[in-house]
Protein backbone atom coordinates (compact mmCIF):
# COMPACT_ATOMS: atom_id res chain seq x y z
CA UNK A 1 0.00 0.00 0.00
CA UNK A 2 1.33 3.31 -0.92
CA UNK A 3 0.05 5.86 1.59
CA UNK A 4 0.44 9.73 1.59
CA UNK A 5 2.28 11.34 4.37
CA UNK A 6 1.22 14.75 4.49
CA UNK A 7 -0.62 15.08 8.00
CA UNK A 8 -4.30 16.02 6.39
CA UNK A 9 -4.31 11.97 5.34
CA UNK A 10 -3.47 10.32 8.55
CA UNK A 11 -7.00 8.57 8.12
CA UNK A 12 -5.53 7.12 4.58
CA UNK A 13 -2.11 6.13 5.74
CA UNK A 14 -3.84 4.35 9.25
CA UNK A 15 -5.97 2.66 6.96
CA UNK A 16 -3.62 1.24 3.73
CA UNK A 17 -1.33 0.53 7.40
CA UNK A 18 -3.93 -1.78 9.01
CA UNK A 19 -3.55 -4.74 7.14
CA UNK A 20 0.15 -4.43 6.43
CA UNK A 21 2.67 -6.51 8.24
CA UNK A 22 5.68 -4.70 7.09
CA UNK A 23 6.28 -0.69 7.15
CA UNK A 24 9.05 0.73 4.36
CA UNK A 25 9.63 4.72 6.01
CA UNK A 26 11.37 6.63 3.24
CA UNK A 27 13.54 9.25 4.32
CA UNK A 28 14.72 11.91 2.25
CA UNK A 29 18.95 12.09 2.71
CA UNK A 30 19.49 15.89 2.99
CA UNK A 31 16.26 16.56 5.42
CA UNK A 32 17.08 13.35 7.99
CA UNK A 33 14.44 12.44 10.34
CA UNK A 34 11.25 13.99 10.08
CA UNK A 35 7.90 15.02 11.24
CA UNK A 36 6.20 13.55 8.68
CA UNK A 37 8.96 10.31 9.59
CA UNK A 38 7.89 10.49 13.02
CA UNK A 39 4.04 10.62 12.79
CA UNK A 40 4.25 7.17 10.76
CA UNK A 41 6.59 5.64 12.94
CA UNK A 42 3.84 6.38 15.69
CA UNK A 43 1.09 4.93 13.38
CA UNK A 44 2.49 2.04 12.46
CA UNK A 45 3.20 1.26 16.14
CA UNK A 46 0.20 1.85 17.07
CA UNK A 47 -1.64 -0.96 14.22
CA UNK A 48 0.94 -3.20 15.27
CA UNK A 49 3.58 -3.46 12.36
CA UNK A 50 6.41 -4.91 13.66
CA UNK A 51 8.86 -5.17 10.97
CA UNK A 52 10.28 -1.44 9.78
CA UNK A 53 12.31 -0.76 7.27
CA UNK A 54 14.37 2.90 7.43
CA UNK A 55 14.96 3.78 3.37
CA UNK A 56 17.54 6.11 3.66
CA UNK A 57 17.21 7.54 0.35
CA UNK A 58 18.91 10.10 -2.20
CA UNK A 59 22.27 9.54 -0.07
CA UNK A 60 23.94 10.00 -4.01
CA UNK A 61 23.19 14.01 -3.23
CA UNK A 62 25.62 13.61 0.05
CA UNK A 63 28.66 12.07 -0.78
CA UNK A 64 32.15 12.38 1.03
CA UNK A 65 36.01 12.83 0.07
CA UNK A 66 36.21 9.61 -2.26
CA UNK A 67 32.91 10.07 -4.00
CA UNK A 68 31.32 6.98 -1.77
CA UNK A 69 27.50 7.72 -0.30
CA UNK A 70 28.20 9.34 2.86
CA UNK A 71 28.46 6.97 6.21
CA UNK A 72 28.54 9.50 8.52
CA UNK A 73 25.41 11.19 6.87
CA UNK A 74 23.54 7.36 7.06
CA UNK A 75 24.71 7.11 10.43
CA UNK A 76 23.80 10.39 11.90
CA UNK A 77 19.65 9.88 10.48
CA UNK A 78 19.89 6.17 11.90
CA UNK A 79 20.66 7.61 15.05
CA UNK A 80 18.31 9.93 15.38
CA UNK A 81 15.27 7.62 14.39
CA UNK A 82 16.55 5.03 16.92
CA UNK A 83 16.16 7.67 19.72
CA UNK A 84 12.46 8.79 18.71
CA UNK A 85 11.69 4.85 18.71
CA UNK A 86 13.00 4.28 22.31
CA UNK A 87 9.55 6.28 23.39
CA UNK A 88 7.57 3.43 20.83
CA UNK A 89 7.27 -0.41 21.76
CA UNK A 90 10.36 -2.49 20.70
CA UNK A 91 10.06 -3.51 16.90
CA UNK A 92 12.23 -4.69 14.45
CA UNK A 93 14.17 -2.03 12.26
CA UNK A 94 16.65 -2.69 9.19
CA UNK A 95 18.20 0.32 8.58
CA UNK A 96 19.21 0.28 4.65
CA UNK A 97 21.13 3.34 2.82
CA UNK A 98 19.49 3.68 -0.59
CA UNK A 99 19.46 5.93 -4.09
CA UNK A 100 16.79 5.27 -5.79
CA UNK A 101 17.61 7.48 -9.29
CA UNK A 102 20.33 4.47 -10.24
CA UNK A 103 18.76 1.63 -7.94
CA UNK A 104 21.46 1.78 -5.52
CA UNK A 105 20.44 -0.86 -3.23
CA UNK A 106 17.13 -1.34 -4.32
CA UNK A 107 17.93 -4.67 -6.54
CA UNK A 108 21.62 -4.97 -6.37
CA UNK A 109 24.13 -4.29 -3.71
CA UNK A 110 25.82 -0.74 -4.89
CA UNK A 111 29.13 -0.09 -4.95
CA UNK A 112 28.80 3.35 -4.01
CA UNK A 113 28.20 1.87 -0.09
CA UNK A 114 31.11 -0.17 0.40
CA UNK A 115 31.11 0.53 4.27
CA UNK A 116 27.38 -1.36 4.22
CA UNK A 117 27.39 -5.09 4.41
CA UNK A 118 23.66 -5.28 4.90
CA UNK A 119 21.28 -6.63 2.63
CA UNK A 120 19.31 -4.66 -0.19
CA UNK A 121 15.35 -4.05 0.25
CA UNK A 122 14.73 -6.17 -2.06
CA UNK A 123 16.82 -8.70 -0.30
CA UNK A 124 15.12 -7.81 2.94
CA UNK A 125 11.73 -8.40 1.64
CA UNK A 126 12.33 -11.54 -0.16
CA UNK A 127 13.47 -12.93 3.57
CA UNK A 128 12.05 -11.54 6.42
CA UNK A 129 9.71 -13.41 8.37
CA UNK A 130 6.60 -12.34 8.93
CA UNK A 131 4.08 -15.46 9.98
CA UNK A 132 4.81 -13.91 13.45
CA UNK A 133 2.40 -11.58 13.21
CA UNK A 134 -0.72 -14.18 13.55
CA UNK A 135 -1.86 -15.15 16.82
CA UNK A 136 -1.66 -19.58 16.80
CA UNK A 137 -2.00 -19.51 20.85
CA UNK A 138 -5.64 -18.14 21.88
CA UNK A 139 -8.70 -19.76 19.52
CA UNK A 140 -10.89 -17.21 18.54
CA UNK A 141 -13.99 -18.08 16.06
CA UNK A 142 -16.57 -15.05 15.39
CA UNK A 143 -19.85 -17.00 14.16
CA UNK A 144 -20.64 -15.41 10.68
CA UNK A 145 -23.80 -17.50 9.77
CA UNK A 146 -25.36 -20.15 11.20
CA UNK A 147 -25.92 -22.98 8.24
CA UNK A 148 -28.80 -24.53 8.41
CA UNK A 149 -29.74 -26.04 4.66
CA UNK A 150 -32.26 -28.98 6.53
CA UNK A 151 -32.86 -30.59 9.55
CA UNK A 152 -30.03 -32.68 10.09
CA UNK A 153 -27.33 -30.03 9.30
CA UNK A 154 -26.61 -27.04 12.18
CA UNK A 155 -23.50 -25.88 11.44
CA UNK A 156 -21.50 -22.06 12.53
CA UNK A 157 -19.77 -20.72 9.79
CA UNK A 158 -16.95 -18.14 10.23
CA UNK A 159 -13.17 -17.62 9.91
CA UNK A 160 -10.88 -19.15 12.69
CA UNK A 161 -9.52 -15.26 13.58
CA UNK A 162 -6.49 -17.24 15.64
CA UNK A 163 -5.01 -20.15 17.27
CA UNK A 164 -6.52 -23.94 16.13
CA UNK A 165 -9.69 -26.12 16.74
CA UNK A 166 -9.67 -29.63 16.16
CA UNK A 167 -12.92 -32.32 16.32
CA UNK A 168 -13.29 -33.13 20.08
CA UNK A 169 -12.05 -30.10 21.42
CA UNK A 170 -14.74 -28.19 24.41
CA UNK A 171 -15.76 -25.07 22.95
CA UNK A 172 -17.45 -22.35 24.97
CA UNK A 173 -20.08 -19.62 23.77
CA UNK A 174 -19.67 -16.05 24.50
CA UNK A 175 -21.15 -14.50 25.41
CA UNK A 176 -23.53 -17.18 27.34
CA UNK A 177 -20.78 -19.01 28.05
CA UNK A 178 -22.50 -22.19 27.50
CA UNK A 179 -20.21 -24.95 26.59
CA UNK A 180 -20.00 -28.21 24.31
CA UNK A 181 -17.81 -30.15 22.01
CA UNK A 182 -16.89 -29.93 18.48
CA UNK A 183 -18.44 -32.40 16.01
CA UNK A 184 -16.86 -31.46 12.73
CA UNK A 185 -14.74 -29.55 10.73
CA UNK A 186 -16.59 -28.99 7.54
CA UNK A 187 -15.20 -27.27 3.98
CA UNK A 188 -16.47 -27.82 0.47
CA UNK A 189 -13.77 -29.86 -0.11
CA UNK A 190 -14.56 -32.50 2.73
CA UNK A 191 -13.73 -32.44 6.88
CA UNK A 192 -10.49 -31.30 8.04
CA UNK A 193 -8.38 -32.56 11.02
CA UNK A 194 -7.69 -28.89 12.62
CA UNK A 195 -8.75 -25.51 11.25
CA UNK A 196 -6.10 -22.73 11.79
CA UNK A 197 -6.22 -19.01 10.75
CA UNK A 198 -6.92 -17.80 8.20
CA UNK A 199 -9.12 -20.79 7.34
CA UNK A 200 -12.98 -20.41 6.68
CA UNK A 201 -14.72 -23.33 7.66
CA UNK A 202 -17.86 -24.52 9.16
CA UNK A 203 -17.98 -26.13 12.64
CA UNK A 204 -20.96 -28.32 13.78
CA UNK A 205 -21.08 -28.73 17.61
CA UNK A 206 -21.94 -31.79 19.69
CA UNK A 207 -24.71 -30.35 21.79
CA UNK A 208 -27.98 -27.82 20.44
CA UNK A 209 -26.32 -24.76 21.87
CA UNK A 210 -27.69 -21.24 21.97
CA UNK A 211 -25.06 -19.32 19.30
CA UNK A 212 -26.09 -16.95 16.49
CA UNK A 213 -24.11 -14.04 14.20
CA UNK A 214 -22.11 -12.38 16.10
CA UNK A 215 -20.96 -14.53 19.06
CA UNK A 216 -17.29 -15.81 19.33
CA UNK A 217 -16.27 -19.69 20.34
CA UNK A 218 -13.02 -19.93 22.40
CA UNK A 219 -11.55 -22.73 24.31
CA UNK A 220 -12.57 -22.36 28.31
CA UNK A 221 -10.03 -21.59 29.74
CA UNK A 222 -8.16 -19.41 27.72
CA UNK A 223 -10.98 -16.68 27.07
CA UNK A 224 -10.63 -13.21 25.68
CA UNK A 225 -12.36 -10.01 27.78
CA UNK A 226 -15.75 -9.61 27.73
CA UNK A 227 -17.45 -6.06 28.62
CA UNK A 228 -19.88 -3.43 27.19
CA UNK A 229 -17.34 -0.55 28.86
CA UNK A 230 -13.80 -0.77 26.90
CA UNK A 231 -10.90 1.24 25.87
CA UNK A 232 -9.82 2.24 22.77
CA UNK A 233 -7.40 4.13 20.63
CA UNK A 234 -9.27 5.84 17.72
CA UNK A 235 -8.08 7.12 14.29
CA UNK A 236 -11.09 9.94 13.53
CA UNK A 237 -11.94 9.83 9.51
CA UNK A 238 -15.37 11.86 9.71
CA UNK A 239 -14.59 14.89 7.96
CA UNK A 240 -17.60 16.05 8.26
CA UNK A 241 -18.31 15.74 12.47
CA UNK A 242 -15.67 15.63 15.03
CA UNK A 243 -16.06 12.55 17.86
CA UNK A 244 -17.94 14.20 21.14
CA UNK A 245 -18.98 12.44 23.70
CA UNK A 246 -22.69 10.81 23.97
CA UNK A 247 -23.26 10.56 20.32
CA UNK A 248 -24.16 7.05 19.72
CA UNK A 249 -22.61 5.02 16.92
CA UNK A 250 -22.87 1.51 15.56
CA UNK A 251 -19.67 -0.60 16.37
CA UNK A 252 -18.68 -2.95 13.98
CA UNK A 253 -16.25 -6.01 15.77
CA UNK A 254 -15.67 -8.57 12.97
CA UNK A 255 -19.40 -10.07 12.25
CA UNK A 256 -20.13 -8.14 15.83
CA UNK A 257 -22.48 -4.90 15.26
CA UNK A 258 -24.14 -3.12 18.62
CA UNK A 259 -24.86 0.64 19.32
CA UNK A 260 -22.22 2.22 21.29
CA UNK A 261 -21.53 5.70 22.66
CA UNK A 262 -17.91 7.59 23.66
CA UNK A 263 -18.44 8.24 27.33
CA UNK A 264 -15.23 10.07 27.64
CA UNK A 265 -12.21 11.46 25.69
CA UNK A 266 -8.67 10.21 27.86
CA UNK A 267 -6.65 12.71 25.86
CA UNK A 268 -5.58 13.27 22.50
CA UNK A 269 -2.01 12.23 21.40
CA UNK A 270 -0.04 14.70 19.07
CA UNK A 271 1.60 12.39 15.97
CA UNK A 272 4.29 14.53 15.71
CA UNK A 273 5.83 14.49 19.61
CA UNK A 274 3.77 11.84 20.88
CA UNK A 275 2.53 14.26 23.91
CA UNK A 276 -0.82 13.81 25.18
CA UNK A 277 -3.21 16.27 26.07
CA UNK A 278 -7.14 16.45 27.19
CA UNK A 279 -9.77 17.40 24.68
CA UNK A 280 -13.46 17.39 24.20
CA UNK A 281 -13.37 16.29 20.72
CA UNK A 282 -11.88 14.71 18.16
CA UNK A 283 -11.08 16.50 14.71
CA UNK A 284 -10.45 14.21 11.61
CA UNK A 285 -7.27 12.72 11.53
CA UNK A 286 -6.71 13.18 15.34
CA UNK A 287 -5.77 10.50 17.30
CA UNK A 288 -6.84 9.43 20.96
CA UNK A 289 -7.74 7.03 23.53
CA UNK A 290 -11.33 7.34 24.39
CA UNK A 291 -13.96 5.10 27.01
CA UNK A 292 -16.92 3.37 24.94
CA UNK A 293 -20.07 2.20 26.08
CA UNK A 294 -21.69 -0.71 24.39
CA UNK A 295 -25.22 -1.89 23.90
CA UNK A 296 -23.95 -5.71 23.71
CA UNK A 297 -20.95 -7.03 25.67
CA UNK A 298 -18.35 -7.11 23.22
CA UNK A 299 -15.72 -10.39 23.17
CA UNK A 300 -12.28 -9.06 21.93
CA UNK A 301 -8.76 -9.41 22.83
CA UNK A 302 -6.57 -6.48 23.09
CA UNK A 303 -5.18 -5.03 20.00
CA UNK A 304 -1.40 -5.83 20.51
CA UNK A 305 -2.35 -9.39 21.53
CA UNK A 306 -4.50 -10.25 18.58
CA UNK A 307 -5.05 -8.00 15.29
CA UNK A 308 -8.10 -9.95 14.32
CA UNK A 309 -10.28 -9.63 17.62
CA UNK A 310 -8.88 -6.33 18.83
CA UNK A 311 -9.74 -3.86 15.97
CA UNK A 312 -13.53 -2.58 15.25
CA UNK A 313 -15.16 0.73 13.48
CA UNK A 314 -17.34 3.23 14.47
CA UNK A 315 -20.13 3.74 11.88
CA UNK A 316 -22.55 7.05 11.64
CA UNK A 317 -25.62 6.15 12.85
CA UNK A 318 -27.30 8.64 10.44
CA UNK A 319 -24.89 8.59 7.25
CA UNK A 320 -23.72 4.92 7.61
CA UNK A 321 -20.35 6.22 6.67
CA UNK A 322 -17.27 4.50 8.68
CA UNK A 323 -16.53 7.64 11.14
CA UNK A 324 -13.15 5.92 12.95
CA UNK A 325 -11.49 3.12 13.40
CA UNK A 326 -10.02 1.31 16.66
CA UNK A 327 -7.72 -0.83 18.48
CA UNK A 328 -9.14 -2.32 21.78
CA UNK A 329 -7.18 -2.04 24.94
CA UNK A 330 -6.18 -4.53 27.49
CA UNK A 331 -8.22 -2.83 30.21
CA UNK A 332 -5.20 -2.42 32.78
CA UNK A 333 -3.65 -0.21 29.96
CA UNK A 334 -6.42 2.50 29.73
CA UNK A 335 -5.39 6.05 30.69
CA UNK A 336 -6.18 6.31 34.65
CA UNK A 337 -7.34 3.03 35.26
CA UNK A 338 -11.35 2.92 36.16
CA UNK A 339 -12.44 4.40 32.94
CA UNK A 340 -15.73 5.44 34.84
CA UNK A 341 -13.51 8.23 36.31
CA UNK A 342 -14.71 10.93 33.88
CA UNK A 343 -15.60 14.35 35.34
CA UNK A 344 -18.72 15.75 36.13
CA UNK A 345 -20.23 18.81 34.88
CA UNK A 346 -21.49 21.72 37.67
CA UNK A 347 -23.40 23.40 35.22
CA UNK A 348 -25.80 20.66 33.88
CA UNK A 349 -29.28 20.14 35.66
CA UNK A 350 -31.35 16.52 35.66
CA UNK A 351 -34.57 17.17 33.11
CA UNK A 352 -37.86 14.89 33.77
CA UNK A 353 -38.00 11.98 31.46
CA UNK A 354 -40.38 11.77 28.62
CA UNK A 355 -40.54 7.92 28.86
CA UNK A 356 -42.33 6.26 31.59
CA UNK A 357 -40.57 3.64 33.44
CA UNK A 358 -43.43 0.95 32.59
CA UNK A 359 -42.80 1.85 28.53
CA UNK A 360 -39.32 1.58 28.82
CA UNK A 361 -39.49 -2.07 30.41
CA UNK A 362 -41.70 -2.82 27.59
CA UNK A 363 -39.43 -1.51 25.31
CA UNK A 364 -35.99 -3.61 26.64
CA UNK A 365 -38.07 -6.63 26.83
CA UNK A 366 -37.07 -6.62 31.21
CA UNK A 367 -38.03 -5.19 34.43
CA UNK A 368 -35.25 -2.89 35.65
CA UNK A 369 -33.94 -3.39 39.52
CA UNK A 370 -31.21 -2.03 41.28
CA UNK A 371 -29.11 -4.26 43.94
CA UNK A 372 -27.50 -2.63 46.78
CA UNK A 373 -23.99 -4.72 48.33
CA UNK A 374 -23.67 -3.77 51.82
CA UNK A 375 -20.81 -4.75 54.26
CA UNK A 376 -17.92 -3.44 56.16
CA UNK A 377 -14.76 -2.25 54.63
CA UNK A 378 -12.35 -5.02 53.12
CA UNK A 379 -15.74 -7.58 52.93
CA UNK A 380 -15.39 -7.76 49.37
CA UNK A 381 -18.39 -5.84 48.36
CA UNK A 382 -16.83 -4.69 44.91
CA UNK A 383 -15.84 -8.01 44.07
CA UNK A 384 -18.74 -9.40 44.48
CA UNK A 385 -21.09 -6.63 42.40
CA UNK A 386 -18.55 -7.28 39.57
CA UNK A 387 -18.89 -11.09 39.54
CA UNK A 388 -22.54 -10.62 39.83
Amino acid sequence: ADTPGHEQFTRNMATGASTCDLAILLVDARHGISVQTRRHAFITSLLGIGEIVLAVNKLDLITDSTGAFSQDRFNEIVRAFEEFSTRLPARNIRAIPMSALKGDNVVERSANTPWYAGPTLIEHLESVPLGGRRNQVDFRFPVQWVNRPNLDFRGFAGTVASGCVKPGDRVMVLPSRRTTTVKKIVTFDGDLGEAYPPLAVTLTLADEVDCSRGDTLVHPGNEPHVSQDVSAMVVWMDDKAPLVPGKEYILKHGPHKTPASVVRIAHRVDVNTLERSPAPALALNDIGEVAIRTSRPLVYDAYARNRATGAFILVDRLTNMTAGAGMLLDPSEADGGNWTSAPRATHLAPSAQVITPDERAKRLGQKPFTLLFTGLSGSGKREVARAV
